[in-house]
Order: C-alpha cells, then structure tokens, then sequence
C-alpha cells in the first residue's frame, strides 16, 4: 500500500517536468541565427546589393531595344463642288479613304568611355557587396554572443533559484532544532522568533528568485521568437562544480597587443569598413569623371510599309557616334566631387574610431575575464570557508556554547557565498565569449541551418 501510495506521488511530481521541452545551448543559438528579425532583414537586403552589381556590370555593355508601330488613318469626304478650267461647276461626290501604316525598329547605344564612371561603379558595388556580407558576419557573431549571455542568465537564475530552495529546506530544519531546543528548556523563546524570522525571509528570498528565473527565461525566448508560454528544461553546456580550469580559458588568448592585431585580421565589421573607405574612394573617381569628355555610341535598324508583306522591301541602317565635352556643369561637378572627398573622410574617421573600439573592448575584455578568475577563485574558496563555519557555528549551537544569532550570520555568510560563486562562473564564461566576440573568433557557422 505504502509502495503505491509513492509511486502516485512520484508520478504526480515528475508529471510538470515530463511536459517540459528540453532546450540546449546550441538549439538557442540555431534558433537565433534563423529568427532574428533584424539578421533576416540584413540578409533580404543583400539581393539588393547583388542587383546593384548585376547592374552595374550591365552599364559596361550595350543596350539594345526593339519597337513596333501600326497606324490607322480614315478620311471622310462629304462631297460637294469645284469649278474646271472653264469655269464650269463640278460635283465631287462623297468619299471615303482608309490608310494603314506599319514599322519594325532595332536599335540601342552603347557608353563606350564616360570617364571611367562605368569601371569604378562596378568596382563600388563590389566592395559594397562584399562590405555588406562582411558585416552580416559580424551580425551572426553578435547573435551566436547575446544568445549564449542570455542563455546564461537563465542558467545563473536557475542556479540561484536551487540555493535558495536549499537554504529554505536548511532553515525549515534548523526552526525545527531550535523549536525542539525550547521545548526542552536549552534556549529561550527569543530564539525560536529569530529563526522563524530567518526562515520567513529565506522562503521570500525564494519567490524572488524563483521570478527572477521567469523573467530570465522569458528574456531568453522572446529574443528568439518563441512562444513565452511554454515551459522548457535548461541544459547546462559547462560543468559548474569547484574545479573549472580557469587557466586553460585563458590559454586561448595571447597578449593584447597580438590579440589587436588578429582582430584587425579577422573581424567582419573591421574588414567591411575598410572595405567602405575604398568604396568612397571609388566615389571619387566617378565625381571626377563629370570633368572628361564621353563618348557615345548609337545603332539602328528601321522598316516601314502601308502594307506588312512590304516590311522588309525598304530597311533604314544607321549609326554614329556622340563625343560630349563638358565645359560648364553650373558648379555641379565640382560639388559631387567635394561631396565624394568629404564621404571619404567620413569613411575613414569611422574606420579608426573603430580601430579604437577594438582595442579598448580587447583590453577592457580581457582585464575583465581575468578579474572574473579571479573572483572565481576567490568565491570557490569563500564557499568552501562559509560552509565549514556555518557547520561549526551550528555544532556549537547544538552544544550551547554558541548564540544563534552566530549560526544566522554563518548561514547568511554562506549563502551569500554560493551566490557569488555562481555569479563568478557564469561571469567568467560570458567575459569569455565576449572577448572571443571581440577578437572575431566566435564560430557561427557550425550553428547555421542547411
């Protein structure tokens, strides 16, 4: 009977976490990098950038046109007279005459030299498509890190939210030791009211944290696009436990001056703004191209008939060519020209205000992942010293030699270090990716949908 009795019950607590989805790291992430509202419309604009290549390369080449033209023409006469030679009247009848008219065209023009215009705008386009691929990289990266920050806030929240469950389930016990305590006259009454008190603000604790766990979660969907309403289990990716080799994190990274010229190598946005200062560049030279002569080429092939059986009996071929000199544009030239040097300046000024983002988020990045060791190191050691004093203060409790308040102040000391820690770890593990992110190393692609 007792058997069945917890087997119902076993069942009746799994049954919450049975209709929950199991949801990983790398899930979050796949899922991000194939929502994301602001990576999609990064991607559909890059067919834009495609079309303005196509076009441009189209420029280069001939352009060719065909038309076709039919008219009807009818003339009513209503009649009437007309005096002869001899001064004798005449009477025209009524009449009517129809005329139809057909014709067949081919022909077009071809830019054959606008001052270089023509090359150079194939060249910007280029490095503007490139320039926008390179940043939708960069895009990417910045998901595969906000996902995997988020993602850790949920696991920290969770973490902390089992701490306070267990400092609830420690007070609970320990209100009963001390309940017990009075009842056999070894501690006054005071004491039962101080650790009712502990226990009554250990179980609100709990219910904050418990919201703080929701509030994590919901953050972590609804920047995916998911449904805010379903209930998932968090896998952790790391093994949070007191032996993570802080140090062999930090193998990964060299020394700063190195990790800043490997991140001018190999970040996206980086490359994609150098790639936007030879762009403008290149808007420079088409301005310029407003001071040279063009030249133009046109070509034709045209037919005409009253009749289409006699289309072809009669074919006009033309061609020619146009030489335009510009001697006065009304200071229009001038103007674009300045325009394009200004632009490149422009361009060049967000390159090195960029050079100098990289370095301070490298430097800052990697003095923060070592603080975060640190500090891990540091909490691991705190938990280890809090737990041993909050058992002995207790002993001592148990024993009469200590007060209670010592064990409350132990108890506090000791959840405050747990917390710590768990905030150290995933404060290391975020101030690494961040750096990662930083230096352009954050693989995106393994995470990407075929």
């Amino acid at each position: 009977m007792k058997k069945g009795l917890l087997a119902v019950l076993f069942l009746i607590m799994i049954q919450p976490i049975m209709g929950q989805k199991l949801f990983t790291l790398d899930e979050a992430i796949k899922i991000g990098l194939q929502g994301n509202p602001l990576l999609n419309k990064q991607s559909n604009n890059l067919s834009i950038s495609k079309s303005q290549l196509k076009s441009a390369y189209g420029d280069l080449l001939p352009n060719l046109g065909a038309s076709a033209t039919w008219g009807w023409q009818r003339v009513d006469d209503a009649g009437g007279t007309q005096v002869d030679f001899f001064g004798n009247v005449v009477p025209i009848p009524p009449s009517q005459n129809d005329s139809r008219s057909y014709s067949l065209g081919l022909g077009g023009n071809w830019r054959i030299f606008d001052g270089l215009a023509n090359w150079s705008n194939v060249s910007q386009k280029e490095k503007n498509l490139e320039s926008a691929e390179l940043s939708l990289e960069k895009l990417k990266q910045d998901i595969v890190f906000r996902t995997s920050e988020l993602y850790y806030l949920v696991l920290n929240s969770e973490e902390m939210m089992k701490v306070r469950e267990e400092n609830v389930k420690f007070n609970q016990k320990f209100l009963e030791t001390v309940e017990e305590r009075h009842r056999l006259g070894a501690v006054a009454m005071a004491d039962v009211y101080s650790q009712q008190v502990q226990a009554g603000n250990a179980e609100l604790l709990l219910i904050e944290a418990q919201n703080n766990f929701e509030i994590s979660k919901i953050n972590l969907l609804n920047y995916l696009g998911l449904d805010v309403l379903e209930e998932y289990t968090f896998t952790n990716p790391y093994e949070i436990n007191d032996q993570i080799n802080t140090d062999k994190y930090l193998n990964e990274f060299d020394e700063i001056t190195v990790m800043v010229n490997q991140a001018f190598e190999k970040r996206s946005d980086y490359k994609s703004q150098k790639l936007m200062v030879d762009a403008a560049e290149d808007g420079v030279t088409i301005a310029n191209s407003g001071y040279l002569p063009s030249l133009t080429g046109n070509y034709s092939l045209s037919t005409g008939a009253i009749s289409p059986k006699d289309l072809f009996d009669r074919k006009i071929y033309s061609a020619g060519l146009t030489l335009s000199l510009p001697i006065f544009s009304n200071w229009n030239t001038e103007l674009a020209v300045q325009s394009a040097i200004v632009g490149v300046k422009n361009q060049e000024e967000d390159l090195s205000a960029l050079e100098r983002n990289i370095k301070i988020e490298i430097k800052q990045g990697y003095l923060d992942l070592v603080a975060a060791k640190k500090s891990l190191d540091v909490a691991s050691k705190t938990v280890v010293s809090s737990g041993e004093n909050r058992k002995i203060n207790q002993e001592r409790y148990n024993l009469g030699s200590g007060t209670i308040l010592d064990v409350l102040q132990a108890d506090r000391d000791y959840t405050d270090a747990l917390r710590n820690k768990i905030n150290a770890e995933y404060n290391f593990y975020k101030s690494k990716d961040a750096l990662k992110n930083s230096l352009g190393n954050l693989d995106y692609k393994k995470f990407e949908l075929n």
